[in-house]
């Protein structure tokens, strides 16, 4: 295991000044918004009017390049490569076990993966602490393929590709008020050591837009889900999706690193771009499947 890339906790201050670590000027940044012109309408092509194997691949691919991510966190580059295969083998049967449950079992997944770290961590882990390289990869498939395999779940409904873009929608616009509202009248810090730049009112204008957008997508496009759920759903996915953003931040911390990754120009790494839907997915799927209907009938 890594050790190299930690943050070695006596290299801050124990009583760190988080106003000092926040720019409350606000900067637009044009690589955020060329980034987003090229992938939001590719996103939106393989959302609605390919085929779901595509949408499937799409899903395969964002999940494996986080999960390669999150990996490089914690693991030395070298030991990557055996890391990886194993990470990505028992992701991949997850995934296709949540787009096609006829093709393989969800449980039988379970066990082969299972099956799988143990052989790893008894044969071929690295040198060190063995168990804690299992616990890695496993929490890894579950962390981010289990959740965003829900995108699958979603997609397959009726109606599945207006509900994925329904959730897009709305968690990524109360990302982005949050962090407009934020920079703009931020002034008490919500989780200093976590994340600096996160405000109490940045939240609350994601709380405040999130249901907005979600009528609105009401309105224009998914009329089955009400207002009453609109309202739920906004607060729940502004709440959901910055624990999403905050555990993934506690991650970086503790790996010593500001970003996953490079990927998008402006955003990050995948994992940064994500983060805030791992819960948000499962939690509108289940929310769909048993709140919406009890609250109907």
């Amino acid at each position: 295991m890594s050790t190299n890339n930690v943050v070695d906790p006596t290299s801050r201050s124990p009583h760190p000044d988080p106003l000092v670590a926040r720019s409350s000027t606000l900067r637009f940044d044009p690589k955020r918004v060329y980034s987003a012109l090229v992938l939001l309408p590719l996103l939106y092509v393989f959302t609605r009017h390919l085929p779901p194997a595509a949408f499937f691949l799409l899903v395969m691919a964002a999940v494996l390049l986080a999960q390669w991510e999150f990996l490089a966190l914690f693991i030395e580059k070298s030991h990557m490569p055996s890391h990886a295969l194993v990470g990505f083998t028992g992701t991949g049967l997850l995934l296709i076990a949540m787009q096609w449950p006829a093709v393989i079992d969800f449980s039988l997944v379970l066990a082969i993966t299972l099956l799988g770290l143990l052989c790893y961590q008894v044969g071929f882990a690295p040198p060190g602490p063995r168990h804690l390289s299992m616990f890695i990869l496993l929490f890894g498939i579950l962390y981010i393929g289990y959740t965003l395999g829900h995108f699958l779940l979603l997609r397959n409904q009726q109606d599945g590709g207006l509900l994925v873009l329904f959730v897009l929608l709305v968690t990524w616009t109360s990302d982005a008020a949050a962090y407009y509202v934020g920079k703009t009248w931020g002034a008490r810090p919500l989780a200093p050591r976590l994340s600096p730049n996160k405000t109490v009112e940045g939240v609350l204008g994601g709380l405040v837009v999130a249901p907005l957008i979600a009528w609105l997508g009401h309105l224009w496009f998914l009329p089955g889900v009400t207002p009453v759920d609109c309202l739920i759903l906004g607060i729940l996915f502004t709440v959901l999706g910055l624990l999403g953003d905050l555990s993934e931040s506690a991650l970086k911390r503790q790996a010593g690193v500001k970003d996953s990754g490079a990927l998008i120009p402006g955003h990050g790494g995948m994992l940064d771009r994500v983060d805030s839907l791992l819960l948000n997915a499962p939690v509108f799927y289940y929310y769909m499947a048993f709140v919406h209907q009890a609250l109907l009938n």
